[in-house]
């Protein structure tokens, strides 16, 4: 199987309890590799644009604000079936839902401070991944 990119965004939430190098742990333990990572505080602006999809859906302001309030952490992780896979850990949105083992079992405090995101499929993880980083910043 071909090595596949996504995209992932340690949120606010995470950050701010100092879960970054957990879930890091998580990620790496999954067989996944991080090849590119950084700190950074998002714009209101970089926050609508990254959500554009969900601009008519009533929790957009609130995703948008909580998203560019504080620090996030931008991955690229790389992996056999990685964007199916970092989706299986990430877990449920709904923490409650979500199975043992997951990221968002063990770390999201409610639906909307869940801990992470990830690429739905692979042409978001180009264009998310695009968004944050430069190609000479991707390696591995």
């Amino acid at each position: 199987m071909a090595i596949e990119h996504t995209f992932s965004i340690i949120k606010p939430d995470a950050t701010r309890r100092n879960l970054t190098g957990a879930i890091n742990a998580m990620i790496e333990a999954a067989g996944l590799r991080i090849i590119a990572q950084k700190r950074v505080h998002m714009t209101r602006a970089q926050a609508e644009t990254f959500y554009a999809v969900h601009s008519a859906r009533p929790f957009y302001g609130e995703l948008t604000q909580q998203m560019s309030a504080e620090p996030v952490v931008v991955q690229v992780l790389a992996g056999d079936n990685a964007i199916q896979r970092y989706r299986d850990l990430m877990g449920a949105t709904n923490p409650a839902n979500a199975a043992d083992g997951t990221i968002r079992k063990a770390h999201a405090l409610s639906v909307g401070e869940n801990s992470v995101h990830g690429s739905d499929s692979a042409d978001n993880a180009k264009i998310e991944i695009a968004q944050f980083f430069a190609g000479n910043e991707i390696v591995g």
